[in-house]
């Protein structure tokens, strides 16, 4: 069975840093497409990055590029995220995904605060 299980947000000033991680069981993240996006209270699902099934190639929506980096351990089955120059706009729940399968993490709260 597939699942995905995340965990690394919390509560951050403005300007600081978080790493997100989704741990993997039931597929291979080094030949699988993931990817992360986010939903702040009120609004729609945000796509944030994505990494390429075949490479590693990582993509990332204009509001974090620079700023939040995408990863792979494919030793620990995991993905990561990180996220630095955090902006109270960044706050939402943050998701992972399986790219092509109905398989979302149970997400995870990043909430940017002074």
């Amino acid at each position: 069975e597939v699942h995905l299980v995340e965990s690394g947000g919390g509560l951050v000033q403005p300007g600081g840093s978080l790493r997100l991680s989704c741990a993997a069981s039931g597929f291979t993240v080094s030949n699988s497409g993931m990817s992360w996006v986010r939903q702040a209270q009120g609004k729609g699902l945000e796509w944030v990055s994505s990494i390429n099934s075949d490479d590693d190639s990582t993509y990332y929506a204009d509001f974090v590029k620079g700023r939040f980096t995408l990863s792979r351990d494919n030793a620990k089955n995991t993905l990561y995220l990180e996220l630095n120059s955090l902006k109270t706009e960044d706050t939402a729940m943050y998701y992972c995904r399986l790219m092509g399968a109905a398989v979302q993490s149970q997400g995870t709260q990043v909430t940017v605060s002074s």
